[in-house]
């Protein structure tokens, strides 16, 4: 790992994503389908995206000692980021089941190692030039304390926070995720997630300098304490699979920034990195 700092630090999940696409399923029995095997996570996605914009990432994450997570290790040095995972010699690396029967969706979430990211695994002083904690880890007791240390020890103009799932956020509470989340100056959540947190998204503002509502085919939604509400349509896209749409807005949006872009040509790119995604049965971007 070098001593240099990045354009990009991300605090996040590292996964495998096993998809299966089949007709309908033979309990006990055998059917003909696609499966498919990708590296995901929504640290690793967010990262991944973040890098082919033009940014140095560091990915900070805990995989399993097992292939799995040699794997992923290699295919985030292969997209030029830089991989300061910590192994796991218990726990495997985690894994994301997705099962689509008959138009239908069905999703079995192991975070494995990732539920024990410890504040330990974490540098004393994240230094960045914007800094972004998953959600994922702030919702697991087991990982919790290490995203509350990541943004505390966030030394960024940028210190942003996803909110990963509404189901997660509305469980763990308003209040306490104001409380935990109190370091951070801009928040990413899509429609729900914000539902979640207040009846407006305006009266988000009250909580962090800027908040960005994804919108999917709508585009987004820029709210910051210091200039007009800025709204950005996105072109729309045939869905393939949305999975991991939002991490690629959040890499692409905070490389942007980061490169100096105004915020509004930073949103479009964000938003076309999220399109992307979505219309590609590969949650990453293409190689170059």
């Amino acid at each position: 790992m070098t001593d240099s700092r990045p354009d990009v630090l991300v605090v996040g999940d590292v996964m495998a994503d096993v998809t299966v696409a089949a007709g309908t399923l033979a309990p006990g029995g055998d059917v003909h389908g696609e499966v498919q095997i990708r590296p995901g996570g929504a640290g690793a996605n967010a990262a991944v995206w973040a890098s082919s914009r033009g940014a140095a990432v560091r990915l900070y994450g805990r995989t399993g000692d097992d292939l799995m997570g040699k794997l992923l290790t290699l295919a985030l040095r292969e997209r030029g980021v830089e991989a300061a995972l910590s192994v796991d010699y218990v726990a495997r690396t985690g894994a994301m089941l997705v099962v689509r029967e008959e138009g239908e969706r069905s999703m079995v979430a192991d975070r494995g190692a990732n539920a024990h990211l410890d504040a330990g695994d974490l540098p004393s002083s994240l230094e960045a030039g914007a800094v972004l904690v998953s959600g994922y880890l702030l919702f697991d007791p087991g990982s919790e304390e290490a995203a509350v240390a990541a943004l505390e020890r966030a030394g960024a103009p940028l210190i942003a926070v996803e909110g990963a799932s509404w189901p997660l956020l509305a469980r763990y509470g308003r209040a306490r995720f104001f409380d935990s989340t109190v370091c951070a100056n801009l928040l990413l959540v899509n429609e729900r997630e914000a539902m979640a947190l207040a009846e407006l998204p305006d009266n988000l503002l009250e909580h962090y300098a800027h908040v960005c509502v994804k919108l999917g085919r709508r585009g987004a939604l820029y709210l910051s304490a210091d200039r007009p509400p800025l709204r950005v349509p996105t072109s729309p896209v045939p869905d393939v699979d949305p999975t991991g749409a939002g991490d690629a807005f959040d890499g692409a949006l905070l490389a942007s920034l980061v490169r100096g872009l105004a915020v509004q040509d930073a949103l479009r790119d964000a938003c076309l990195a999220g399109a992307q995604a979505a219309s590609s049965p590969n949650p990453w971007p293409e190689l170059p």
